[in-house]
């Protein structure tokens, strides 16, 4: 399946015991199909990984993926700071029937770029799903430079990377010399557009929860030569692009907005917490300035 130029890292909805809601993720899923998104990231930074089980983590790619069908793509988050359980859980993923896998580069252990190399290689070479890498120093205290990276695009079914370094000459180096099937997209809502303009394919967004119409109509006019509309809705898009990865810890602001926009996710789990209620409203106060086009079903 073609994975798309906008997908959504789509947060994990839980209940009011704080239990994975499954049947709620399935409907966001198709919401945000609905809404302009040509697929879906399940269990990354967004989806709140870290305090999910192994278990919930596959039975929540497996009911999406029953719900979503050939709609879109799902992508499952399955790497961690654990290679051989990154292996496992991909294999297990796999079956499951997604699409492809979202690895993010090892955390906390602080690897050199060989063992980030060997890591991923190990991973890609487990499964035959395409996998795109998620680069994100910021979380991860490690960057994959531009070398490494080259090396591990030529492993065939590495198609792509979630890019969210920031660092705009490492990124155009890595368009300007990987290989054909390999992508970038843009893992910062903010830098779409300058990602979009050296060459990049897409964004994972966290927004296009509430503007995915946007989002879709933003990447469409660079894809169509339009950069002027293109920046036009780059602007009026940046200050909320920026209040839900700043207000407080991603994914805290986004539910809130959703959860206030009359699509109830839930709440966090610890050790996030969701904005204070001053935080809420500055939150809200910019979300009100756009036209919210998830395709609620409350």
């Amino acid at each position: 399946m073609e994975i798309g130029r906008l997908l959504t890292a789509m947060v994990t909805p839980f209940d009011d015991e704080g239990q994975l809601d499954y049947r709620r993720a399935a409907e966001l899923a198709l919401a945000l199909l609905d809404s302009g998104s040509e697929g879906i990231v399940l269990a990354g930074t967004t989806g709140e990984a870290p305090t999910l089980s192994n278990e919930e983590k596959l039975r929540l790619f497996a009911e999406v993926k029953r719900a979503v069908g050939g709609r879109g793509a799902v992508i499952a988050g399955t790497g961690n700071y654990n290679t051989a359980e990154s292996v496992e859980l991909s294999r297990e993923a796999e079956r499951t029937g997604v699409d492809a896998l979202l690895l993010t580069t090892p955390y906390y252990s602080k690897p050199p770029q060989e063992g980030i190399y060997r890591h991923f290689e190990t991973i890609a070479r487990a499964t035959s799903l395409p996998c795109i890498l998620y680069n994100i120093p910021g979380r991860t205290a490690v960057n994959v430079s531009a070398e490494t990276m080259l090396r591990l695009a030529r492993i065939p079914n590495i198609t792509g990377v979630k890019e969210a370094s920031g660092d705009l000459e490492q990124i155009a180096r890595v368009i300007e010399d990987a290989p054909e099937h390999f992508r970038v997209w843009s893992g910062d809502d903010s830098l779409t557009l300058p990602i979009l303009a050296i060459g990049g394919y897409g964004v994972i967004s966290v927004c296009a929860h509430l503007v995915g119409g946007l989002m879709r109509e933003m990447i469409d006019c660079v894809v169509a030569g339009d950069s002027a509309k293109a920046a036009h809705i780059h602007r009026r898009l940046l200050p909320l692009m920026t209040m839900l990865l700043t207000a407080s810890s991603n994914p805290a602001p986004v539910k809130h907005a959703l959860n206030a926009s009359g699509f109830p996710v839930g709440g966090v789990r610890l050790p996030l917490v969701m904005p204070d209620d001053a935080t809420g409203e500055r939150i809200m106060t910019e979300v009100r300035r756009h036209r919210v086009d998830l395709a609620v079903r409350v």
